[in-house]
């Protein structure tokens, strides 16, 4: 049997080379090859390994027949198209928690650059001048922080900032009151952060929710002086909102490691002596890439050669022997847990699963996984069965699972439970025919409904002439309803419409159906 074989196309450490061979793999090491030169090869592997310079599209991809796993050496898969990938049962793994120490201390770095200025001022010296008077700087002693995104990387920046006698004011959705106070910090809402803090530094995954979560509306809200720190993602922040606060003085300086379009050549922030850029470094140090790249190898090799899965993004870890078992309800619970976390506004405090019938006599632990990874994953990046749980703890969520021997109405039935600082909320499934997942319960609500990609959740009151005019809102801006489902607990109350949709909401159709009468909530959800 041949042996697999492996490709590394961007720069990995000498180390990461030899433990491909070590394990017994054919590797080759080709980088800096361009688009057509990757497609001409890749048919050859069984396995490729990047950083972020490859671009690893479906195009590519449908040229490698035999590709089994793309491993990415650092957590941000941007450069790889996932969604083919899977399409394709093309394994994409990364390394969520190789670089967090590093990202972290280049934020705490720029923000130090930025109250120092010390880039402007180390230019000046070399230049020959003297211009002491000229670079005041601020302390940073006695400030306030405010931590945008407490995950693994934004809680060590918390800390390290405490350690500095910051006072630490901390957003995160699924940061709990207990988590907060073993970190040391006071957990705020954004306009809380935009009101009082000195820094705002940003720790977010970029996703709809959180694009220019910076703009000149939130910039409005910060006190005059603030200084604006993203080492995370690009598109965070609004570029053009930033440069215009620069320029009016409202923002005393930002610190960007990270731009919209990278790489960034050109830009309208560059030679603004209040700004501090660098080119996306925050995972560069040689322990950040050390062990990324041995993580990688490692993950790749235990795949390819035993099947073992390590931090997939597109797959769960599964025995042989369960896998035929839990396959149907793996899907199931995934839509339940991503209902579930679109609908969540507020920090989870515990999470319960409950499992009756059939489905409590398998090894449900991978399906309390999948489901914490599809409650998280709406908020979070790189979330996946593998360290959902993990991160669930980092974040002080409590995770419960509960076995019934039977339901009262259904032979098989799991039910999530999210508790969070405000309510419980609930979701329920079962399986039809053994194989066709089915929500039948929200909130207490009996409402059965195929979940579907594009879906719209509302709780109104039960008021006559409501279904006319949320479908007639609906037909007017040009969306089609596949399937319309109805719940209530009982007649003239609160009740739930859950929508299936041929085409996502708009914000502003959105807008429009939460202005209607007797509209209490709605949300647009995705699958």
């Amino acid at each position: 049997m041949a042996k697999p074989k492996v490709l590394i196309s961007d720069k990995l450490s000498a180390a990461a080379v030899e433990i491909f061979k070590t394990r017994g793999l054919d590797v080759d090491v080709k980088t800096g090859l361009k688009p057509e030169e990757l497609k001409a090869i890749i048919g050859e592997y069984d396995g490729l390994a990047v950083r972020s310079s490859t671009k690893v599209t479906a195009d590519v991809m449908a040229v490698a027949a035999k590709l089994k796993v793309v491993g990415r050496a650092g957590i941000g898969v941007d450069n790889v198209d996932v969604d083919a990938a899977t399409s394709r049962g093309i394994v994409v793994m990364n390394t969520p928690f190789g670089n967090a120490i590093t990202t972290a201390e280049h934020a705490l770095s720029m923000m130090m650059a930025l109250a120092r200025q010390i880039p402007s001022a180390n230019a000046s010296t070399h230049a020959g001048k003297w211009e002491k008077s000229k670079y005041m700087g601020v302390e940073m002693f006695g400030k306030t922080l405010g931590v945008i995104g407490c995950g693994n990387i934004g809680s060590i920046v918390a800390d390290r900032a405490l350690g500095l006698k910051m006072k630490v004011l901390a957003f995160d959705p699924f940061l709990s009151p207990d988590r907060a106070r073993d970190l040391g910090v006071e957990k705020a809402e954004l306009d809380t952060i935009f009101a009082r803090a000195d820094f705002i530094t940003l720790h977010t995954p970029l996703t709809e929710k959180t694009k220019n979560i910076i703009n000149a509306a939130a910039i409005a809200k910060m006190k005059k002086g603030v200084r604006i720190i993203n080492c995370a993602r690009g598109g965070l922040v609004n570029e053009v909102d930033l440069k215009a606060a620069l320029d009016s003085g409202h923002v005393a300086g930002a610190a960007l490691d990270v731009f919209e379009e990278e790489p960034a050549k050109t830009h309208a922030l560059f030679g603004n002596e209040n700004v501090v850029c660098t080119p996306h470094l925050g995972a560069s140090t040689n322990e950040a890439q050390e062990n990324v790249a041995l993580q990688v190898a490692e993950q790749m090799a235990d795949f390819l050669l035993t099947g073992a899965v390590s931090n997939a993004l597109n797959m769960p870890s599964v025995s042989a022997e369960d896998a035929p078992k839990l396959k149907p309800y793996m899907k199931l619970v995934e839509q339940l847990g991503s209902f579930a976390g679109q609908i969540t506004k507020s920090g989870i405090k515990s999470v319960t699963l409950e499992y009756a019938g059939h489905v409590a006599e398998l090894n449900t632990r991978p399906l309390t996984a999948i489901a914490i990874a599809g409650l998280l994953g709406p908020l979070m990046d790189s979330v996946n069965m593998v360290n959902a749980p993990s991160i669930a703890r980092e974040h002080g969520i409590e995770i419960t699972e509960i076995k019934k021997g039977e339901h009262d109405l259904y032979q098989t039935l799991v039910k999530l439970t999210v508790t969070t600082e405000r309510q419980s909320r609930s979701v329920s499934g079962t399986m039809f025919g053994g194989s066709q997942p089915r929500l039948v319960d929200v909130n207490g609500v009996h409402i059965e409904a195929e979940v579907n990609p594009h879906m719209l959740y509302v709780i109104n009151d039960d008021k006559p002439g409501f279904i006319g005019a949320l479908g007639t809102t609906l037909g007017q801006a040009g969306v089609n309803i596949a399937s319309f489902h109805l719940g209530r607990p009982a007649g003239g109350g609160d009740a739930i419409a859950l929508l299936s949709l041929d085409q996502p909401v708009s914000e502003g159709v959105l807008a429009k159906v939460q202005a209607l009468a007797h509209v209490q909530q709605c949300q647009a959800l995705a699958f």
